[in-house]
């Protein structure tokens, strides 16, 4: 007999599948007819080259595109390649470095040679779990003055409001500072900054990256004509780093919230999968259900508190 909590992940494993196909409709509904609006653009524009160029062959014209398509997706463009700063500059390298290691991951510089890709599989293998030991640090450090926050929303409005009531509050003004600061504001410096960028580009540039999923179809700083492109790069991976801090910090904010924690309707924690726990069954108090070091911890903090316990004072 299925656990209730096995039925609930059953039931949202549905759910997920039926999201993803979902989200397939949409954006095929949504990308398709732009797609074959640009493809009809492709060709028609191929055939004003050809008609105009007579000289050109239909074969000699398709090798030449394969090729520089090729070279475009290992980050080798054909536009003004000679005189733009190499893919491979320290500039460019450190940002390169930076989202191998953030996980970020754009894809529109690879390494081209066989060396380059077995230190980078190196390289990410151990700075991916260096990467996360600094950002853990840094969060843990983060939760001190977010917590003092709290506290400071407690002794004004605890009188006047629950618990939980408060805990959203706390939440929505931390998210809401944080949305300001690395979604809204870096988007309008972009769109200054970028020339072929308007708001909702950079925008989706700032979500994108600092979410992790690194599509690639928008990089800062690679405009042909770009003004202190290594300082500029500089500048965009301290934003990375700095802006993926915060996206953990106020997931770690996020999952305090008891009530908001929906992953535990998922976790088998009944009575017979702690029973053949035998560490918990060595610390169990005869007659009771529960463990001494269960009773310890609970003692101190009621319900309705959920206050981190290192952040308590």
């Amino acid at each position: 007999m299925w656990s209730p909590a096995t039925v609930r992940l059953l039931v949202f494993i549905g759910f997920y599948v039926s999201f993803l196909a979902i989200g397939a409709f949409v954006f095929s509904a949504i990308e398709a007819p732009e797609e074959a609006a640009r493809v009809r653009e492709l060709k028609d524009l191929r055939q004003d080259f050809l008609d105009g160029h007579t000289c050109v062959g239909d074969d000699s014209m398709e090798n030449f595109i394969k090729e520089v398509l090729s070279a475009s997706n290992r980050g080798v463009s054909a536009a003004k390649n000679v005189s733009g700063e190499p893919n491979w500059s320290f500039g460019q390298s450190l940002f390169f470095a930076c989202t191998v290691i953030t996980t970020i991951g754009y894809g529109h510089v690879t390494p081209l040679s066989q060396e380059g890709k077995l230190f980078c599989m190196l390289y990410a293998l151990f700075g991916i779990p260096l990467t996360l030991v600094l950002l853990t640090a840094l969060v843990d450090r983060l939760m001190i003055p977010t917590t003092k926050y709290l506290h400071f929303l407690n002794s004004r409005l605890g009188h006047l409001y629950p618990p939980f009531t408060i805990r959203l509050l706390h939440f929505g003004t931390i998210l809401g500072t944080l949305i300001f600061l690395f979604l809204l504001l870096p988007a309008a410096m972009f769109t200054h900054l970028e020339p072929e960028w308007n708001y909702m580009d950079s925008l989706y540039y700032c979500f994108i990256s600092l979410t992790t999923i690194g599509l690639g179809d928008y990089i800062p700083g690679d405009a042909p004509d770009q003004k202190y492109r290594p300082l500029y790069k500089l500048m965009i991976t301290g934003y990375l780093v700095v802006g993926l801090v915060c996206v953990m910090l106020t997931l770690s904010i996020y999952y305090d919230i008891r009530q908001l924690n929906f992953g535990v309707l998922f976790m088998l924690e009944n009575d017979e999968t702690r029973s053949i726990d035998p560490e918990k069954m060595h610390l169990q108090e005869p007659g009771t259900n529960r463990t001494k070091y269960t009773n310890e911890k609970d003692s101190p903090t009621s319900l309705e508190d959920t206050t981190p316990i290192h952040s308590i004072p």
